[in-house]
């Protein structure tokens, strides 16, 4: 058997994002490996064999379109893997970076996107609980352009029920969650059999750990690390995984091995979300991840 091959990564076109580090970078080494002809961006710079590196900023609509014209004619693969965390402040930063150009992204490449291409974004267990915004953001799903979003964002920047004035990337991973959802079945993806799916990570080690630390600690990296723990980990004495952890799968989930399979938003996260479901199923009107929050 040709395992690399099974893959379906030999010779195609491939785009990927924030390829300079963590769970990309680990990524892009596996479909290098793979022997796909890749296309990164980031707004570092990419130390890796690619077909062709970009550094652009993915929250400035001009960096995206300039990024967008170099790529090649026919696409066979998107990973969106780029995205900051973010504090209280900057939300419209957060979700620009984190949702935003995602959906615009995919939409400029829909025509370039060949036949039975895939579309794997890296989500969160962050966006956990992301069904109860679903029916408020139909209209920001809709959206094609950079204008449109940021449109959504100054109608509904106020709106505690969709965005969370507290996590802003809670806000920014539900988003993606419901856009997984949506477009799974969007005429423009089931003509050309396109599959659109996510993984959502629990906390693994990345360059942004620190930052993530930090918010939740108010500052304090040592306390934020606690109080992840206590919310993410604690029912399982667990610990972070490793960026390759998080990459390889997300490989897996955009190749051929996985070719029957769209609209999931998986979790990676050692069954925490499970956890919570099944709490969710024991004690009913309680939110799991909120009750976890409170408890910390």
């Amino acid at each position: 058997m040709d395992v690399k091959g099974i893959f379906g990564f030999k010779g195609k076109n491939v785009v990927i994002s924030g390829s300079a580090s963590g769970m990309s970078k680990e990524a892009t080494e596996l479909l290098i490996e793979l022997g796909a002809n890749v296309y990164a961006v980031d707004l570092n710079e990419i130390k890796l064999p690619v077909k062709a590196a970009y550094r652009a900023n993915l929250g400035k609509k001009e960096d995206v379109d300039a990024w967008i014209d170099t790529l090649p004619d026919t696409v066979d693969a998107v990973f969106m893997c780029h995205g900051i965390n973010g504090n209280p402040g900057i939300a419209n930063a957060v979700l620009t970076i984190n949702f935003f150009s995602v959906q615009y992204i995919v939409a400029r490449l829909m025509d370039r996107l060949s036949e039975r291409a895939s579309v794997s974004i890296i989500s969160s267990c962050g966006g956990y609980g992301w069904q109860a915004i679903y029916p408020h953001v139909q209209d920001l799903l809709a959206a094609t352009t950079w204008e449109e979003c940021q449109e959504w964002f100054e109608k509904n920047k106020d709106n505690t029920a969709i965005c969370n004035p507290n996590s802003p990337y809670g806000t920014s991973k539900q988003l993606i969650n419901c856009y997984v959802a949506n477009k799974c079945m969007d005429p423009q993806f089931i003509a050309k059999r396109i599959r659109i799916n996510s993984i959502c990570p629990g906390m693994t080690n990345t360059a942004l750990t620190d930052d993530f630390n930090r918010g939740a600690g108010g500052g304090d990296s040592k306390a934020g690390a606690q109080n992840i723990f206590q919310i993410f980990q604690s029912m399982w004495n667990g610990y972070n995984a490793e960026a390759r952890e998080m990459g390889y799968p997300l490989v897996v989930v955009g190749s051929q091995i996985c070719s029957y399979m769209s609209g999931q938003n998986i979790y990676v996260d050692m069954g925490c979300c499970t956890s919570w479901d099944t709490g969710a199923i024991l004690n009913p009107g309680v939110n799991p991840l909120e009750a976890a929050i409170s408890e910390k």
